[in-house]
């Protein structure tokens, strides 16, 4: 059995939470541990692009502790924000051990220091690396037949070199994994475009413009569905969606999944724990009409 710490994040256990319920379930069935940590907080949510900016990788770090502390030495995320600021600020720290000294320093008060031990991973690696698509392949039960999709990666996930799961110009990962799933995955132009991030909050008109781009592309390329691994990006696509149709009510709704949901399906886990109610576009009528659910 794999076991690894498992560093949820403030999103999954609230406005993405099926993210997490799905990904769960899927990995008690492919029999991956996922231990998660204590006193975990949030995960800074940015990585600081200035270098000798070390208090906003106080909170990163501070996640890492907890893992050393669980007696863990590989760490995974769900999230593409947190698992890429969390990577990056782990590799900036190591970088130099003067950084590592000075962050220890200033968390005087934990009882442990980190000593870097930790590796950070995305569920992704995962179930390439150490399951594999072709043993994933095995666990199928309800093949997505007939399902298009488009695999959406944004910007987490891949960027910068060092941090990325996957090629940074012609990214494969997720798309093999659809298809192992059975789905018919769609050659698609815009997946690793920005969705906006958050400019949602303070330039809302950009974030519509990058999203209705995005979502147009779907329609157009000819798949019915997108699927990603980030919780912002699905407020984006997903959220936001609502208001770019009441803007346009000719447009064709685009429903959007987390990867896991959709690998939840077509291991015939119940809908219940699939969390499709918790979508802003309801993905009930396509998957009906595909004779998924």
């Amino acid at each position: 059995m794999l076991d690894f710490a498992y560093y949820p994040g403030c999103t999954l256990k609230t406005t993405a939470k099926h993210f997490e319920l799905s990904a769960l379930e899927v990995c008690k069935i492919l029999n991956i541990g996922m231990s998660e940590l204590p006193r975990w907080n949030c995960c800074g949510t940015v990585f600081s692009l200035s270098e000798d900016d070390l208090m906003h990788n106080l909170a990163p770090i501070r996640n890492l502790i907890r893992v050393e502390e669980m007696g863990k030495s590989e760490m995974v995320a769900l999230c593409s924000m947190c698992y890429n600021t969390i990577k990056r600020a782990n590799a900036f720290i190591l970088a130099d051990e003067s950084r590592l000294k000075t962050i220890n320093d200033f968390m005087y008060k934990e009882s442990h220091k980190y000593e870097g031990s930790v590796k950070v991973l995305h569920l992704l690696e995962v179930l390439r690396d150490r399951i594999g698509f072709e043993r994933i392949k095995k666990y199928v039960k309800k093949p997505l037949t007939g399902l298009k999709v488009a695999p959406y990666y944004g910007c987490a996930l891949l960027r910068p070199e060092g941090a990325g799961i996957d090629e940074a110009d012609n990214p494969h990962i997720m798309g093999d994994l659809l298809r192992a799933l059975g789905a018919e995955v769609i050659e698609f132009t815009a997946d690793r475009e920005c969705c906006g991030s958050y400019h949602v909050v303070s330039k809302p008109e950009l974030v519509y413009m990058r999203a209705s781009n995005i979502l147009d592309r779907v329609i157009e390329e000819g798949a019915e569905a997108l699927v990603l691994s980030c919780p912002l990006c699905d407020f984006n696509l997903d959220d936001k969606q609502k208001d770019i149709i009441e803007k346009d009510t000719s447009r064709k709704p685009v429903p959007i999944f987390y990867f896991t949901q959709l690998m939840a399906l077509a291991f015939g886990i119940e809908k219940e724990k699939l969390g499709f109610e918790n979508h802003a576009i309801s993905p009930t009528p396509l998957l009906k009409e595909k004779n998924l659910i």
